[in-house]
């Protein structure tokens, strides 16, 4: 079995693994629509250890079923699936506990590309098949399908780990994909006002398509100056972070308001040994303000119901779709942009005929 992955930190290439078996929970697909993430180029670049030598990359996919395990009840051989990118175990008793995504330990839930092999591949392992997979609706298509995996339903946590309710005013710093769909989550959720800090064009456009009300952009003045003025100096019931460096962390909690402020961190920070929250920002821990970040949900539930939203309309995940290739050679390219990240791009995705 071929696939596209890690051959060692800074490295990337084509590896040839040995043909999956199929456990009795398990089911095995192969690939309809693959999609690069920032996260595979973190694997493939910044982070390092065992587990990321010749591993094959990648957690968004929808696949066709060939293969299902003897205990697999509601999947069958030719069904098309929506495979997300957090598959939990659903087994381990952490379970109880309400986050299955670190039910057996931290991240345990991301199994693709880090200790198992991820979906870049001729073939897909899915494990825990029916508590993870999702059936594919007639009426939501394969790119839409593929941008629910990750960046949608991580996108929609930001809104729900800030608790944005009816009439609230959020900033969503950052509208890459991930900040598109906290942008578009949380109109859904009922925003009032939704600040969306960036300033590449298409990106800025499709904010306003999803439910941005204000832009605000670092070129045109202070950040933290910007929200306030917008807010009348008190600032932003939400803030959710979906891009940046530690800088815009700092940015996300300052304009947060005292007295209750809610501030989700969804960007992933690598390569940094500490972060040291100024003072004045959090007025010595007086300041009622919120910061929650963690693993975006998966499973099959979390599947069907954000599959619900896009076959109803409310959401249309595949505009933000930029560039479109085809087959699994291409995976290298697609993943190319993801490193470079040319100004016009938003999402690539990798679809197979």
């Amino acid at each position: 079995m071929k696939g596209f992955g890690v051959l060692e930190k800074g490295k990337v290439g084509w590896i040839e693994k040995p043909e999956y078996v199929c456990g009795p929970d398990d089911a095995i697909a192969r690939p309809l629509a693959l999609a690069p993430c920032s996260s595979d180029v973190h694997s493939a670049y910044e982070m390092e250890g065992d587990y990321l030598k010749n591993r094959i990359l990648g957690h968004e996919s929808v696949g066709q079923i060939v293969e299902v395990g003897s205990n697999v009840k509601d999947f069958k051989v030719g069904d098309k699936v929506v495979i997300p990118c957090t598959t939990p175990t659903w087994e381990h008793p952490d379970i109880q506990d309400g986050i299955p995504q670190d039910a057996g330990g931290l991240f345990t839930a991301i199994n693709f590309s880090s200790y198992e092999d991820g979906t870049f591949a001729e073939k897909i392992k899915i494990r825990s098949a029916d508590m993870n997979l999702a059936l594919l609706p007639a009426g939501v298509s394969l790119e839409s399908a593929c941008m629910i995996t990750d960046m949608m339903t991580t996108g929609f946590y930001g809104p729900e780990q800030a608790e944005v309710k009816f009439g609230d005013t959020v900033a969503v710093f950052g509208i890459g994909p991930v900040g598109l769909m906290a942008v578009a989550g949380s109109a859904l959720r009922g925003a009032g006002r939704i600040i969306a800090v960036g300033t590449r064009p298409d990106c800025v456009k499709l904010a306003k398509e999803y439910g941005a009300t204000d832009i605000v952009s670092y070129k045109e003045g202070n950040v933290t100056d910007q929200i306030m003025a917008i807010t009348g100096g008190k600032g932003v019931d939400a803030s959710i972070v979906a891009g940046g460096d530690l800088e815009t962390f700092y940015t996300a909690i300052e304009v947060a308001k005292f007295g209750g402020g809610q501030i989700a961190m969804l960007n992933v920070l690598t390569e940094i040994e500490s972060i040291n929250i100024p003072n004045a920002i959090i007025a010595g821990f007086l300041a009622h303000k919120t910061i929650k970040g963690g693993l975006c949900p998966g499973g099959r539930k979390r599947m069907e119901r954000l599959l619900s939203v896009v076959e109803a309309g409310r959401v249309d995940p595949s505009k933000m779709i930029t560039h479109k290739f085809h087959g699994l050679e291409s995976i290298e390219e697609a993943f190319a942009l993801m490193v470079n990240k040319p100004r016009d791009l938003i999402k690539p995705i990798v679809l197979f005929d």
